[in-house]
C-alpha cells in the first residue's frame, strides 16, 4: 500500500505514462467514521498495473487527479464515491459507471459481484466490504479484497458498452455519465436533523425541537471523537426521548438507548439538550413539515388537488409502461421527482414542445426528452379533457 510522497509520486508517474481508462475505486469507514472520506482509493490501468493508496497517509492526491484528467475513469456506482475523491484531489471530467451501465442494459442485479459473475463469468472474493476500512495496518486478506475491486473493472466496463451499443442505448449512457461528470458538489442537505430514522412517531413541535437538540448535540460529539453518530446515540434513542419528554436524569435513564451502560455524565449531557429543547419559546419551535421547494407528498394530492393527482397517476402508469418496454428502471428512464413536478404544474398549453421545455427545466437529459415526452404529452392531455 502507498503511505508516502515518494510512492505516490511513483504511481503518479506510472499511471500517467499507462493507456486505456483508469479503474478507480475508493472504501469508506460508514458505521465507524465521522463523514463519508476515503480511507483507501484503489486504481488499476493498463501499463499501470496496480495501486492500492492510503489517503490518510498521502491526503492530498491533487497531482494523480491531474495526471489523469483527460484520462476516462471507469467507476462502480460513481456517485458514491465522487464526494470524497473529490475531497482529496482527484475528480474525473470523464467517466463510465458500470452500475449504472448495467441499469440502462437492463441487468436485474447491478452490485459489482453480481454483474462481474453474470457479464465476464468470474467470481469476487467477498466478506469485507463492511469492515472498518479506518484500521490501520489493514491487514492482508482485506487488501486483497480491495485490490480484486477495480482488477475487472475495465474488462466489465468494455463487455457493458458492447451490450449498450447492441441495445442502442450507448448513447444515452455517454450523456448519463456526462451529467455525473459535471454535476457540482451536492448543497449541504438542510435540517439533517429532520431525517432520524422513526421521525414520523414524532407529531408535537416540542418534541421536534428535542430531536433537533439532541441530534445536534449529538453531531457535535460525533465530529470531535471522528466516531459515527450512531455509535454515540442511536435514531430510535433520540425518538424515545422526544416523545417522552422526561422530567429529569432519572426519567432519561429508564428509557430505552439510555440504559445501565451509559453514564451520569453522558445521560446529564443529554438531558441538558432536553431541557433547551423544553426551555425554547413557542416562536422558535421547529414547525411540523420542512418547508420545501416543489410539490407536497402525492399521498396528499387527492385531497389538495384531485386533477393533478390524476394526472399523477396517468404518467406514472405511462412511464412504468414504457420503462418495461426498455427493460430499464422507471427512476433511470426518467426522475419520479420529475414526473410530479410536471404533473404538479403542468405546462400551460400542453404540447410536445412545452412538456419537453419542462423536462430540461427539471435536469433532463436529451434522450430522456426525447423518450418520455410523447407519453407524457398522452397522459396529461387525457386528464386535460
Amino acid at each position: 500500500m502507498i503511505a508516502d510522497e515518494a510512492g505516490l509520486a511513483e504511481v503518479v508517474a506510472a499511471f500517467a505514462a499507462g493507456t486505456g481508462p483508469v479503474a478507480v475505486d475508493a472504501e469508506r469507514a460508514s458505521g465507524y467514521r465521522y463523514g463519508q472520506r476515503a480511507y483507501l482509493v484503489q486504481l488499476r490501468r493498463e501499463g499501470a498495473g496496480t495501486a492500492l493508496i492510503d489517503p490518510v497517509a498521502c491526503p492530498d492526491l491533487s497531482a494523480l487527479g491531474a495526471a489523469l484528467r483527460d484520462t476516462e475513469w471507469v467507476l462502480h456506482a460513481a456517485t458514491q464515491d465522487l464526494p470524497c475523491l473529490r475531497e482529496i484531489g482527484m475528480v474525473p471530467t470523464r467517466l463510465f459507471d458500470t452500475e449504472l451501465a448495467g441499469r440502462l442494459a437492463g441487468f436485474p442485479r447491478v452490485g459489482l459481484g453480481a454483474m462481474v459473475e453474470g457479464v465476464l463469468g468470474y467470481v469476487l472474493e467477498k466478506g469485507h466490504s463492511a469492515v472498518d476500512w479506518s484500521t490501520r495496518p489493514l491487514p492482508e486478506p482485506w487488501l486483497r479484497y480491495a485490490a480484486l475491486d477495480v482488477e475487472l473493472l475495465v474488462d466489465l466496463r468494455d463487455a457493458l458498452e458492447k451490450e449498450l451499443d447492441r441495445q442502442g442505448k450507448l448513447e444515452w449512457a455517454h450523456q448519463e455519465f456526462a451529467a455525473i461528470a459535471a454535476a457540482p458538489p451536492a448543497e449541504p442537505r438542510k435540517d439533517p436533523w429532520r431525517r432520524t430514522s422513526g421521525m414520523h412517531k414524532v407529531r408535537r413541535r416540542r418534541q421536534l425541537a428535542v430531536v433537533r437538540e439532541l441530534w445536534e448535540a449529538r453531531d457535535r460529539i460525533a465530529q470531535r471523537r471522528d466516531v459515527s453518530p450512531g455509535k454515540v446515540l442511536s435514531d430510535a434513542a433520540i425518538v424515545e426521548a422526544a416523545l417522552a419528554l422526561p422530567a429529569n436524569v432519572h426519567a432519561l435513564a429508564a428509557l430505552s438507548g439510555f440504559g445501565h451502560r451509559m453514564g451520569r455524565r453522558q445521560l446529564e449531557q443529554w438531558q441538558a439538550a432536553v431541557d433547551r429543547a423544553k426551555a425554547l419559546p413557542e416562536a422558535q419551535l421547529p414547525q411540523q413539515g420542512q418547508s420545501v421547494a416543489g410539490p407536497p407528498p402525492p399521498r396528499a394530492w387527492a385531497d389538495k388537488d384531485p386533477a393533478a393527482a390524476a394526472r399523477l397517476s396517468a404518467a406514472r402508469t405511462a412511464v412504468s409502461a414504457l420503462a418495461e418496454e426498455l427493460s430499464m428502471p422507471q427512476e433511470n428512464l426518467i426522475t419520479p421527482d420529475t414526473v410530479r413536478r410536471v404533473c404538479w404544474e403542468p405546462p400551460q398549453g400542453v404540447t410536445a414542445d412545452s412538456v419537453a421545455e419542462a423536462l430540461v427545466s427539471h435536469g433532463a437529459r436529451p434522450w430522456q426528452v426525447e423518450l418520455v415526452t410523447p407519453v407524457l404529452v398522452t397522459a396529461l392531455s387525457a386528464q386535460a379533457v
